[in-house]
């Protein structure tokens, strides 16, 4: 249930009843504070000026048609206009009393059905391994496929690796080169141990040894022609780059498979059609030897327009034409709702093109809906993008190293008695989730400081401390002498009982998992169920201060709402921490 939602829908209702467009809706949001109810209709001025009447009245006019008795207690007119709403602490009650965490659209969404959504995210160049400008486009794209499918979506996740182009003429030229030396050995897996060192020694070959860069260009021509043996060994080189990517999406607890690789040579055999069709429907024009559209909507203030080159002098495709045969496919063959583009910011302007000039071109069907999820960078503490300390690109499985070897030796210092096995466990969870929830935390659309002593603080918005806050909720079951909690969902002992001002803020928290899914689903924005789980972490050890849960006194009916309050809680966190691709520990 989204009370919010559920509020919004039948204010709407009411609003469309007394006159109001359809277009006006109830602008339902949680109240500022509280002396101002739990949530508040801020739609009501809008619907006034449309209908051309005072706010106030009609303010008047919609209470006395609407009717939400079955769930406020108080419901009252503020300042020009506005809508306060109160709601019942039984209601509160009740509606805890069902399960309350669980997935699918009657679970959270009151409209529409399941939808079909292709995320593309991650998206590596095999040609080096992953690095940290890798880290963001992954874990975002993951936390939001986790929270769709959730919700009962069908998500077919579109890892689109570049895998295609002339820099793997240059690679495949220097393991043909090994293997000559080698005696006609073509096993370099020993040399593509470390990706980033091979292609830094190819690169220096193309650019230092003429005869060595003639022979790279022809393999780039014999793989894009299917030459056999030059496809066997750019599949070699592809399996064992994807092997390292897997290592790293292992690592990272991040859901993407060899069987989500979609990559740029999977449309090579379309790009000639993309070409051909859109030069049919008369939207490409020659310029300079390329094949160009020049659109309208990019039009710059000097009237010149920023062209879209899908295929370049000499006959070369590009970025963008691979892009377009993607689109197709995607509409076409697995005929999706929504498809979401997870990529940095730098990339905005190439992805509106490219979605107007399919739409122009009848490549997608006109009801799909093309979302580029934009992001910031990833910035050292001098503000400038992260690098090693010699000015690198930073791997990302050494950043992931390092934030366990990090957590390894926090965890050491507090807790020096436990097995070393187990404080290695306790150390890849905390790292892993320190780095992930530091970045997911944050604005997707802004740049972010990267630091370690914040991310792996056990005090503010981190990882550390929700998996604290939900280690010390366990703790409790365990005093209690129930380590794994089975209060009952119906029958004796299963009312909670909202009466202590402390109660009723965390139930109203609980209550509100669904309107945080519902915006990281609409809106692609994980921070905003990060923001959630840190409030609610806060919003229990309030109520743990306030509302005594094994104290000597306490009513047993009182003891069991509180801990069937504090279960609900940590279901609730480790479920969110889940969709963020995050575990959580029963110890810390």
């Amino acid at each position: 249930m989204n009370i919010r939602q559920l509020l919004d829908d039948r204010i709407t209702a009411a609003l469309h009843t007394l006159g109001a467009p359809e277009t006006v809706t109830a602008i339902v949001k949680p109240s500022a504070r509280p002396e101002f109810g739990d949530y508040q209709a801020n739609g009501i001025m809008a619907a006034a000026k449309q209908l051309k009447t005072n706010p106030r009245e009609l303010a008047t006019r919609l209470l006395a048609t609407l009717d939400l008795s079955d769930v406020a207690e108080k419901v009252e007119i503020a300042g020009p206009g506005f809508i306060n709403i109160h709601l019942k602490n039984g209601w509160l009650s009740e509606s805890l009393t069902p399960p309350l965490i669980r997935g699918g659209r009657e679970g959270f969404s009151s409209g529409g059905g399941a939808s079909t959504i292709v995320i593309d995210y991650s998206g590596p160049n095999l040609a080096k391994e992953m690095h940290v400008g890798h880290l963001r486009s992954t874990i975002i794209g993951d936390a939001v496929a986790r929270v769709l499918e959730f919700q009962g979506h069908k998500v077919i996740r579109q890892n689109h690796v570049g895998d295609w182009g002339t820099q793997f003429g240059m690679l495949i030229a220097h393991m043909v080169s090994i293997a000559e030396q080698n005696g006609g050995v073509s096993d370099v897996a020993p040399q593509l141990a470390d990706l980033e060192t091979f292609y830094r020694e190819a690169k220096k070959r193309f650019d230092d040894e003429p005869d060595f860069a003639n022979t790279a260009r022809d393999f780039v021509v014999k793989l894009q022609s299917g030459d056999a043996e030059c496809r066997a060994h750019w599949q070699q080189f592809i399996d064992i780059s994807l092997h390292h990517c897997e290592a790293v999406y292992e690592r990272l607890g991040v859901s993407l498979t060899r069987a989500d690789v979609k990559p740029e040579s999977a449309y090579n055999d379309d790009l000639a059609n993309v070409v051909s069709d859109l030069q049919a429907k008369g939207l490409l024009v020659e310029d300079q030897g390329a094949q160009c559209a020049f659109l309208d909507e990019f039009k710059n203030k000097d009237g010149s327009i920023t062209p879209i080159i899908v295929q370049k002098t000499g006959g070369g495709y590009l970025y963008a034409t691979t892009d377009l045969a993607a689109l197709r496919y995607r509409s076409s063959v697995l005929n999706v709702d929504r498809a979401l583009y997870f990529t940095d910011a730098r990339q905005a302007l190439h992805f509106q093109q490219v979605f107007t000039l399919a739409r122009k071109a009848g490549f997608v069907r006109d009801e799909i809906s093309l979302e580029h999820m934009p992001f910031g960078n990833m910035l050292g503490e001098d503000g400038k993008p992260f690098k090693t300390r010699t000015g690198g690109t930073v791997k990302l499985v050494d950043l992931l190293a390092e934030a366990e070897e990090r957590a390894f030796t926090l965890v050491t210092e507090k807790n020096p008695e436990l097995p070393e096995d187990e404080r290695r466990a306790i150390a890849h969870t905390v790292g892993i989730g320190a780095v992930k929830y530091a970045d997911l935390s944050k604005n997707r659309n802004s740049d972010y400081i990267f630091n370690w002593e914040t991310m792996l603080s056990f005090e503010g918005n981190t990882a550390p401390y929700l998996q604290y806050a939900y280690a010390r909720i366990k703790s409790i079951f365990r005093k209690a002498g129930n380590p794994s909690p089975t209060l009952p969902l119906s029958g004796a002992g299963a009312n909670i009982s909202v009466q202590e001002s402390a109660e009723r803020t965390l139930a109203m928290k609980l209550l509100q998992f669904a309107e945080a899914t519902d915006s990281v689903a609409k809106e692609g924005l994980p921070n905003h169920l990060c923001t959630y789980l840190y409030e609610l972490a806060g919003n229990f050890m309030s109520f743990y201060e306030a509302c005594p849960i094994l104290k000597d006194g306490v009513a047993e009916d009182v003891r069991n709402s509180r801990l069937r309050l504090a279960d609900l809680t940590a279901q609730t966190l480790q479920t969110g921490l889940g969709l963020l691709g995050i575990a959580v520990m029963e110890r810390m």
